[in-house]
Order: C-alpha cells, then structure tokens, then sequence
C-alpha cells in the first residue's frame, strides 16, 4: 500500500471520531448531513497539510472534486443517495491514488459486511429494542452507506498504521 504510516498517525485520529458519528448518524436516521460531510472534508484540509506533501496534497484534493462529480451523476441516476455521494467525496482524500484497487476491494468488503451484520442485527431482539428508533431497521431495500463508507476509511488508516 502507498500510504504511509506517517499520514495514518496524522489522518486516523481525526477522522475516526468523524467517521463514527456519520455510521451512527446514516443508522440512526438514514441520513449523512452536510455538517459531517463539511467537518470530514476539514480535518483533510488540515490534517492532509501536516501529514503529506504539498504536492501529494493537492493530487488528492483533486481526487474530492473528481469523485463529488462522479456522486452528482450517480445520485441523479437514483444509484446512491445525495449524503452517501457528499460523504465519498470527503473521505477520498485520505486515500493514496496507488491504493485505489486494494480501497475498491476493502470497501467491496466492508459492504458485505456491513450489509450481513445489519441485517442480523436487525433480528436480534435485544439490540432491536435498544435501537428501536434507528431508521435503518425498517428502511425496506435502502441501506445505510455510511456504515460502510466510514469502516473503509477507518480500516484503511488502520492498515496504513501497521504498514500494511
């Protein structure tokens, strides 16, 4: 992987906290809000600064831009939702260009399991009743992305951290 460890001890701290609370938040209520994706977008402005390259910074500060047009064009075609397109182009700055297979891999498993364990969890009596609220238990075939969006971002700094 490209990414470096550096950049890991950097982005992860900051993102996790992020991450977490737009999981629990596209959970809870089927909804990323613009202020997760807005702050998400801040910590890489400020913590990319520290932990890469000025030049590597700008590269993927591109990479926001190319895939927000790329969400704006998926969302219009009804293929994810407007939240779920803003979310993916916040995080794409934490990822290396050169990781970009092994990210479309780790996010491909991080939906499979996402998807199985919230559905399982969705036919557990006690945690049903805890989270009784959670939108997402009865969300019919939508499914909340950032659940899996923010378990690629956080195991792939996680990974970078090990030096993976």
């Amino acid at each position: 992987m490209e990414i470096t460890a550096f950049e890991a001890i950097w982005l992860l701290p900051a993102a996790l906290p992020v991450a977490l609370w737009v999981a629990w938040s596209d959970l809870k209520y089927m909804k990323i809000t613009n202020r997760a994706v807005m702050v998400m977008a801040a910590v890489f402005l400020v913590f990319g600064l520290i932990a890469l390259p000025f030049e590597t910074y700008l590269g993927r500060l591109l990479q926001l831009v190319v895939v927000l047009l790329l969400g704006f064009v998926a969302n219009a075609l009804r293929l994810v939702g407007g939240g779920d397109a803003k979310y993916a182009a916040a995080i794409a700055p934490f990822f290396a260009y050169g990781d970009t297979r092994a990210v479309l891999l780790l996010f491909a498993a991080m939906l499979l399991a996402a998807y199985v364990t919230h559905r399982a969890f969705s036919m557990i009596g006690p945690i049903r009743r805890m989270t009784e609220s959670w939108e997402s238990w009865n969300a019919g075939k939508d499914f909340p992305m950032g659940l899996a969006l923010s378990g690629t971002l956080i195991f792939y700094l996680v990974l970078g951290l090990m030096g993976l």
